[in-house]
């Protein structure tokens, strides 16, 4: 038998008629702990299993696990691998759509006709896609409760998950639009929308602009991090983290917003009280809704500016690999799959080299 830390935890590990278990002690691994565990508990714990008794309590423990009981731990194992705000949208989504049902319930009794049921009852107010996010929470759940034994199967193995019905609709600006909107807020948002329309930047990443991450030798703005409900974190993936050309048209707005924001903090972007901006919410709500409805322009969200920025490149034949860089996308596959079709192709005679 064998003592193992898991996580700051005590756990335990040993083979039992040529089958792996493993225990979690509920113990802290401290030296103290440990002590406690080789002395009394493991000899107590292989007393048992001579005598045959120790399964039959531990099983009747384990079949009463609930999944709220387990969820703090399903949690605290995915805390260092999840950004902050990803931990915090699961913790909001398992208290809203899961624990309502599941919460009370022992994780041994949950099956694949309850998630059937519950994943459908979802899918008549929800999306597909929404419906396979919160799935994602559920199942993870499960699939910790699984590693650790309580259950031996995860009942989502058996239940299909829904289509992906749902992408997000891109519906590009024209370069006459994206000039009216921005044309079209006050002086001092210009420049927000200008490096949204003329960088492909994220508006979390925009917001989380300093100004020492402007090198105005180089050219290139530095997107080292992000900005969201308050919290800064980095950008959304690795390859995020990069450098942006500023090209020609976004000059003059930055130069302009330098001269109008000279006597302000470190951040690029303000509220009139001198701090940054938590979220993009106040930016959409002040001015970007106005500024459409202003220019005549159907409503569509912010995110609608880095495909704008994409598609506008991809349709005048710039460089996909450029294209590719400004977003931050992993590679430029990555880039095609997602607006290919924004390439003009023009008519010409196919396999005109087989004739020659």
């Amino acid at each position: 038998m064998k003592l193992i830390s898991r996580d700051g935890r005590l756990w335990i590990t040993f083979y039992h008629q040529s089958v792996r278990y493993r225990r979690s002690l509920d113990l802290d691994d401290t030296k103290t702990n440990r002590k406690k565990a080789e002395q009394y508990i493991i000899p107590e714990i292989v007393y048992k299993l001579n005598q045959g008794v120790f399964f039959e309590k531990t099983e009747q423990q384990t079949k009463a696990i609930t999944l709220h009981q387990f969820m703090p731990t399903s949690f605290e194992i995915h805390k260092h691998e999840r950004r902050e705000l990803t931990q915090k949208k699961y913790d909001q989504c398992y208290h809203q759509h899961i624990k309502p049902q599941f919460g009370n319930k022992p994780i041994a009794q949950i099956k694949p006709s309850d998630l059937a049921k519950w994943q459908n009852k979802l899918l008549e107010t929800r999306s597909g896609k929404t419906v396979k996010a919160i799935r994602t929470v559920f199942q993870t759940i499960l699939e910790d409760a699984m590693m650790d034994e309580i259950i031996t199967i995860n009942p989502f193995t058996r239940v299909k998950s829904p289509k992906n019905d749902e992408t997000r609709e891109k519906k590009p600006f024209s370069k006459e639009e994206i000039f009216a909107i921005i044309n079209a807020v006050p002086e001092s948002m210009q420049c927000f929308f200008a490096i949204g329309f003329f960088t492909g930047m994220r508006t979390g990443e925009i917001i989380g602009l300093k100004w020492e991450d402007v090198d105005w030798d180089e050219g290139i703005i530095h997107v080292r991090r992000s900005r969201r409900q308050g919290i800064e974190t980095l950008p959304k993936t690795k390859n995020s983290i990069r450098e942006v050309e500023i090209i020609d048209v976004l000059i003059p707005y930055l130069q302009k917003h330098r001269e109008l924001s000279s006597n302000r903090g470190v951040y690029i972007f303000e509220t009139y009280t001198g701090k940054p901006f938590t979220t993009c919410d106040k930016i959409s709500l002040w001015y970007w809704k106005p500024a459409l409805v202003k220019a005549g322009i159907q409503y569509r969200n912010l995110y609608q500016m880095r495909h704008s920025f994409a598609s506008l490149m991809i349709a005048n034949g710039e460089d996909i690999l450029w294209v590719s860089n400004m977003l931050g996308h992993k590679d430029s596959s990555m880039t095609l799959q997602k607006y290919a079709r924004y390439i003009k192709q023009t008519r010409r005679k196919r396999a005109s080299f087989l004739s020659e």
